[in-house]
């Protein structure tokens, strides 16, 4: 049984980069894809920028590459983008030997991974009326006690 050869289509309001064969192991590129999920891109970005790690500048540039795909190819508002999505897959593992004593041979495995980075445009949040917000907290508790039945009844 295969994979079928088909794309995943997005909805509409979604946009999507993916690197993939990049050096480096799948845990290693979640922590970066940790920092960054959830956020908006511009605060993504920023944390990228200044992130320790190998593959920051790797992850930064797919996210600048999802953005762009927003921008040009679904017509997004860059201002409401968020990160939706952001997970690191497994690749190809080259597999390698280093000598070792009495003729014997250690294994290396050189990990990839593939970088995927979804990025989706935010509803804008409605605002709440305001005459409920004002009321004073004395009109409140008379509201609740006044529905409240009386649990002193004469017999």
């Amino acid at each position: 049984m295969s994979k079928s050869s088909t794309p995943r289509l997005l909805p509409e309001h979604e946009a999507q980069a993916i690197a993939r064969g990049l050096k480096g192991s799948v845990q290693k590129a979640q922590l970066v894809l940790d920092l960054i999920r959830g956020k908006p891109v511009a605060q993504a970005i920023n944390e990228l920028s200044f992130c320790n790690k190998r593959l920051a500048p790797l992850a930064k540039k797919v996210l600048l590459s999802a953005i762009a795909n927003a921008e040009h190819n679904h017509q997004l508002n860059v201002d409401r983008l968020i990160v939706a999505r952001a997970f690191a897959e497994k690749g190809a593992v080259l597999k390698r030997f280093n000598p070792r004593a009495r003729g014997r041979a250690a294994p290396i495995h050189k990990h990839n991974c593939g970088l995927t980075i979804v990025v989706a445009e935010q509803a804008p949040v409605a605002a709440k009326p305001a005459a409920k917000a004002n009321q004073p907290a004395a009109a409140k508790a008379a509201k609740t006690t006044e529905t409240q039945p009386n649990a002193t009844t004469e017999a």
